[in-house]
């Protein structure tokens, strides 16, 4: 039968975030129920207050999560109850024509649970990413499932969102190899994961770039062997002065602004490659001169979730974690309750944690 639980929501523009009761109902054919064990603040969650996503209030925040499935619903068959899992907001279809190519980490067709969780008088909710995991529990489509080792839920969550769409922008959209050189503009969250997945990756010489010297020492602790302080240097000339004049072979943007956009442009080296993972919001707009698109080469991607495929990926890194070999317990800078999103998101917006997460 449905189920009330404690929940953090949204209910209009700019307000602050509430903790209600909200109405899980029983899974449905190809949904579940997780029982959410952590969840990550991420900057999307603040997107969805402030308005910057859509306007479907209230929204039930929350989407950096790992769990336990707690009930499946009919024709489930890859997780179970009792599976341990980290959520993902891009459950693929397998039938459209990026599925059917073979790259269905490109799912054009994604998919969340068909039912709604609502408030206790019947609003529906609109879940963050169709997830909504700042919540005892939650609905979401089994696919949004991955199962993997059972591991500390603070550290596994974040691969459900930052940390998976900056490893990945390196080593799946930005294809670092063995002795490239990789630049990073941005080193929150999300720029510290491209850091530490270039590192993973093989890059010799990672560079990160920020305005903030508390980020600058974070993307350190990550790897990164050397720092650009963007307040009083010229970042583009600092990279080339640390690539033997060339530029890198791969930088990363992870703030999402045309003029950190123009900056990783310009630090590339001939023929390589600029990976926007950073959110740009939609007013934002950017001009290049079309001669030195053509004439540098190379490739501008962007890169969706990382371009991950979550049941290939989240098993990985749980794994690299598991051998010390990628430490996702440094993300965490402070573990709070559900009470406490609202001062999560005022530190984050001051720069002061590089992730709050909740512990349920």
């Amino acid at each position: 039968m449905p189920q009330t639980v404690s929940a953090v929501i949204a209910r209009a523009k700019g307000a602050p975030v509430e903790l209600v009761d909200i109405v899980v109902p029983d899974p449905g054919p190809g949904e579940a129920v997780v029982a959410v064990e952590a969840c990550g603040v991420c900057h999307t969650d603040l997107h969805y207050r402030e308005g910057g996503i859509n306007d479907e209030y209230p929204f039930l925040l929350g989407h950096e999560a790992a769990g336990r499935v707690e009930a499946v619903g009919e024709g489930v068959t890859q997780v179970a109850p009792g599976d341990f899992v980290v959520l993902n907001w891009r459950a693929v279809c397998g039938e459209c024509r990026a599925c059917a190519k073979g790259q269905p980490q490109y799912c054009f067709a994604t998919h969340n649970a068909t039912q709604k969780m609502t408030l206790t008088d019947g609003t529906e909710l609109s879940p963050a990413l169709g997830i909504g995991a700042f919540a005892e529990k939650t609905l979401v489509a089994a696919g949004q499932c991955t199962k993997v080792d059972e591991v500390d839920a603070r550290a596994a969550g974040l691969l459900g969102c930052g940390v998976m769409a900056g490893f990945g922008a390196a080593v799946n959209t930005g294809a670092v190899q063995r002795g490239e050189t990789v630049a990073v503009i941005g080193c929150g969250g999300v720029g510290c994961a491209a850091v530490a997945g270039a590192v993973v990756a093989g890059a010799t010489t990672v560079i990160a770039v920020d305005l903030d010297p508390r980020k600058l020492e974070w993307a350190e602790g990550f790897g990164a062997t050397h720092t650009v302080d963007a307040s009083s240097e010229d970042v583009v000339e600092r990279i080339r002065e640390l690539t033997g004049g060339f530029g890198a072979d791969v930088v990363v943007e992870a703030v999402g602004r045309p003029e950190t956009y123009e900056q990783a442009f310009y630090a590339r080296d001939l023929a390589g490659r600029v990976v926007l993972v950073g959110v740009p919001t939609p007013d934002k707009e950017v001009t290049l001169p079309m001669i030195e698109i053509f004439g540098r080469g190379g490739s501008l991607k962007s890169s969706w979730y990382g371009d991950c495929l979550p049941s290939r990926d989240f098993p990985m890194l749980v794994d690299l974690y598991q051998q010390g070999r990628f430490d996702l317990d440094a993300f965490v800078t402070e573990t709070i309750g559900l009470g406490d999103v609202e001062a999560a998101f005022a530190k984050m917006h001051d720069g002061t944690v590089l992730r709050s997460v909740v512990r349920l």
